[in-house]
């Protein structure tokens, strides 16, 4: 999540506030991502037979089953039912570039730069991305997140001292 947030920095969570609404676009989360994310492999639940997704070109367009036990933190792009294709390291939902993102770093070059094939989000589901677009393990790579395994939504860094504040 760099530029946003440095390695080590520890931050506030409100596990209670998606009880009392659906996550929003924009809001950084943590969340356990689907098993195949953790380690490192970064699994699609969309491969086939373990070949490629079934669509080269396009972001994951679903998780493997499982939930894993590990918390990551990112930040929602895209909700269910939204479509979603990435252009230069940018969500394009539903058809709309969002450009306005000054908290993240460039994509530059990676693999998951351009996504220009469209996916559709699954009921229930979120599509995560990291601020560090193009050194971000994320959504692209593993596939949307359902909301039962959001933890909640970060809101404040609380260490190192020097970085206290809100999100």
């Amino acid at each position: 999540m760099e530029p946003t947030l440095d390695v080590g920095q520890r931050v506030l969570v409100n596990r209670f506030i998606y009880d009392l609404h659906e996550p929003h676009v924009g809001d950084i989360v943590v969340f356990h991502p689907p098993v195949g994310a953790d380690g490192g492999g970064a699994e699609c639940g969309a491969k086939v037979n373990g070949q490629e997704p079934v669509n080269i070109g396009e972001p994951c367009p679903k998780p493997t089953a499982e939930e894993s036990t590990q918390n990551f933190i990112k930040r929602i792009v895209a909700g269910p039912g939204d479509t979603l294709s990435v252009k230069d390291g940018h969500p394009v939902v539903n058809g709309v570039e969002k450009t306005d993102e000054p908290y993240i770093t460039p994509c530059g070059n990676g693999s998951a730069c351009d996504l220009p094939k469209t996916i559709t989000i699954p009921p229930g589901m979120y599509f995560m991305m990291g601020d560090n677009r193009g050194a971000s393990d994320d959504s692209r790579f593993w596939g949307p997140v359902p909301k039962e395994w959001i933890i909640g939504e970060a809101f404040a860094t609380y260490w190192p001292p020097d970085r206290i504040g809100l999100l």
